[in-house]
């Protein structure tokens, strides 16, 4: 199961991510998100973990929790449509501001499309 987290302190690594994950089961793998722009990780990642049970007691014991004063979000990722919008794995947040993608918006200024 994927899981999509968020919340880490901005010190932590893929290889910090990954042990801390690795507290709960058994981790495929774990990664945050880079900017191609300037090459630095984004706010949010992907940890891989292959026992769907394992995954969802983390998510319990993780989600919400706090390290270093930051506030952990650890959710269940889904796969996106294929109607565009994916990222480099195809995966998504189950919930929350992230399921927002490309949208056509009309106004009165005409049709234009708006990233979120």
């Amino acid at each position: 199961m994927k899981l999509f987290v968020t919340g880490f302190p901005n010190d932590f690594d893929d290889t910090d991510l990954k042990e801390m994950f690795e507290l709960y089961g058994t981790v495929i793998s774990a990664r945050f998100v880079m900017d191609r722009n300037t090459g630095r990780r984004k706010s949010f990642g992907f940890v891989e973990m292959p026992d769907s049970l394992e995954a969802l007691q983390t998510i319990e014991a993780l989600d919400g929790a706090g390290i270093k004063g930051k506030k952990l979000s650890v959710k269940k990722a889904e796969e996106r449509s294929a109607d565009g919008g994916g990222g480099r794995d195809n995966f998504r947040s189950s919930g929350g501001r992230d399921n927002f993608r490309s949208r056509d918006r009309d106004n009165d200024r005409g049709d234009f499309k708006r990233r979120f």
